[in-house]
């Protein structure tokens, strides 16, 4: 089902169970069970099949057995494929003695709403609160459930803005919430999880599933799509009923502006100081509240804020963007962040100090690798820069230099005023060069300045390996500025050029025996250094074929394979040394485009006489 058509059947389905919610959820409850039916069918045919094998024994003796055994592991294949194991999420637990203040909220909500009880409740790093059901018996339930608050949330939000948060997932699991909805809700991610689990398993198996999931996973997801968008907004409501309208639309404000600074400004400025520092010497997480209370500038507020209020609810995305959220609930945008000491972390009582320290305590850890090599390359950067500075006060720079002394001077200098001044000017000193096109285009999209889009859709124009890159930059351009139409067909296209690519990748990397091949078409002196190089390669090579690959996908990317053979006259074929010599090719010949390395002897003896064949092939 292309993206379109599932647009379309939603729609459909959407007006269908505005006429008649009724008969919705009826087809919505039928598509539920069949898949379950037809997971209960097949199980139950491929069991049946083993009960018989097992009693065929009797009679067939040596050949049951062999039946029941294959049947027995094929089974078996199958139920550990079906056999969901999800991990259960990373947090801190907190308990009862420690945040008397939190659990009361809870148990509150818990008691209001009717919602499970919670096994384990966990606190983590993440911008983010949810529930999680981990089952203990695959696919089959027998759910523990996990409550997980995100640090860095109850940080941002007052207690009652909190409160509304946690209100809205309590509302998505409860039991007298929508019980059909929340099931459904429930049954969706169990389905996106199966289907995960089964496309990561290569088994004879999956064969029987895979066919039937494929056709019925957005089938299903479509039919209840309308109902899953339905149950954001009922989860929006009974925040606003456990709390007020005005506190939940404040949560949703805040979530969503101090979102932003989080991602645009805090973390980045903490980042940035490993330029100037080799250690940090920063608290991100004891630091934040504060951080929140004074950094959060009105300008960047009313600009945080414009840009989420005109995001359009994405068709594929069952979350409501925030102004249809506000709409629904009749309240208008509200930034109001908890003033100093009034943030919802105080809920954490006494575990409240031991978390935070432990959070920086693991991030620092965690992000000192990172924070080290940042350090040296920018040291490195600098002095480079300084030097192309320098060479650039004497005379013109060649063309590559100039390109690295404008992408110095914007990520490492931090002034994208002078790195746009020479990438405008190095774009019309070399208007064949994509990558100056592209630098020169995200830098213009970067300050919201339409005219890299041209820019951007010029690179791609003369090179394909900046298609992908392109489609994304104007894709995330055209989302910021609220263009939802354009937006969509940017990343229309960028799926489409990545299913492409991927095709193109497989293309690659496989060599079939009804394979064509075509003359390399290089020139002698590339073809000297080739040899050259494989003279090197120990054990020795003792011959060696170039040839070009005829490939279907992106046929304007070439595709060499090069194919070798190292067994002497009367000697037996050595797989695993032949294996070794093919890494060794790939980790240290440099080829003049994509080549694939493979050795034609042993199973593979038939490609040599091909390979022969081929004019100028044998370069050894």
């Amino acid at each position: 089902m292309t993206d379109d058509q599932f647009d379309a059947r939603v729609a459909q389905l959407a007006a269908f169970a505005n006429r008649n919610p009724g008969a919705y959820k009826l087809r919505v409850l039928l598509m539920a069970l069949l898949g379950n039916a037809y997971l209960a069918a097949m199980l139950g045919v491929i069991a049946l099949l083993f009960a018989i094998s097992l009693f065929s024994i009797v009679y067939l003796k040596a050949i049951g057995i062999k039946l029941a055994l294959v049947i027995g592991a094929f089974l078996w294949v199958i139920l550990r494929a079906l056999w969901v194991r999800v991990a259960a999420p990373e947090g801190t637990p907190v308990k009862r003695r420690d945040c008397p203040d939190l659990f009361a909220m809870i148990d509150q909500l818990r008691r209001s709403l009717r919602a499970p009880r919670f096994h384990h409740v966990l606190v983590t790093d993440d911008f983010n609160a949810g529930v999680v059901q981990v089952p203990r018996l695959g696919i089959f339930g027998w759910h523990r459930n996990y409550l997980l608050i995100g640090l860095p949330l109850m940080k941002a939000l007052s207690v009652d803005q909190f409160k509304a948060v946690l209100a809205h997932e309590f509302g998505h699991l409860a039991r007298g919430h929508g019980a059909f909805s929340n099931w459904i809700y429930r049954l969706r991610l169990r389905w996106a999880r199966l289907i995960g689990m089964l496309g990561a398993v290569e088994s004879a198996g999956s064969f029987l599933f895979k066919p039937f999931f494929n056709w019925y996973a957005p089938a299903f997801a479509a039919y209840s799509f309308p109902l899953a968008r339905a149950n954001e907004y009922d989860a929006d409501a009974t925040a606003a009923r456990l709390t007020s309208a005005s506190t939940a639309a404040a949560a949703l404000t805040n979530v969503n502006v101090i979102g932003y600074y989080l991602g645009e400004q805090y973390w980045p400025q903490i980042h940035r100081q490993a330029d100037d520092h080799q250690q940090p010497a920063f608290a991100p997480f004891d630091h934040l509240a504060p951080s929140i209370n004074t950094d959060l500038a009105p300008a960047a507020v009313a600009q945080w804020l414009d840009r989420a209020m005109r995001q359009a609810t994405a068709a594929t995305d069952t979350h409501p963007a925030l102004s249809d959220r506000l709409r629904a609930l009749n309240q208008a945008p509200v930034s109001d962040p908890p003033a100093p000491g009034q943030a919802a972390d105080r809920l954490l009582g006494a575990a409240l100090q031991t978390i935070t320290d432990t959070f920086d305590s693991r991030w620092k850890q965690r992000i000192m690798p990172s924070w080290l090599e940042r350090y040296r390359n920018v040291q490195d950067g600098r002095n480079r820069l300084a030097e192309l500075d320098a060479r650039a006060l004497e005379g013109e720079l060649p063309v590559d230099e100039a390109f690295e002394r404008a992408r110095l001077a914007e990520s490492i200098g931090h002034n994208p005023d002078a790195a746009l001044a020479q990438l405008q000017a190095l774009a019309l000193r070399a208007p064949d060069r994509a990558g100056i096109h592209f630098a020169l285009g995200q830098l213009l999209l970067s300050r919201n300045d339409d005219a890299g889009r041209a820019a951007i859709e010029r690179a791609m124009a003369q090179d394909e390996s900046a298609i992908a890159p392109g489609s994304e930059a104007l894709r995330d351009y055209y989302a910021r500025a609220g263009r939802t139409e354009d937006a969509r067909a940017w990343h229309e296209k960028l799926v489409e050029r990545a299913i492409l690519e991927e095709s193109a990748r497989r293309e690659r990397n496989t060599i079939k025996a009804n394979e064509k091949f075509e003359p390399h078409g290089l020139d002698d002196a590339t073809i000297e250094a080739l040899r050259a190089q494989l003279r090197t390669i120990e054990p020795a090579i003792r011959r060696a074929y170039l040839v070009k690959k005829r490939v279907l996908h992106l046929p304007r990317q070439v595709c060499y394979v090069l194919g070798f053979t190292i067994t002497g006259t009367f000697r037996l074929h050595d797989a695993k040394k032949a294996a070794l010599v093919s890494q060794t090719i790939s980790q240290t010949l440099k080829f003049p485009a994509e080549t694939m390395i493979f050795n034609v002897e042993g199973s593979n003896a038939g490609f040599a006489g091909k390979l022969k064949k081929v004019k100028t092939a044998q370069v050894l």
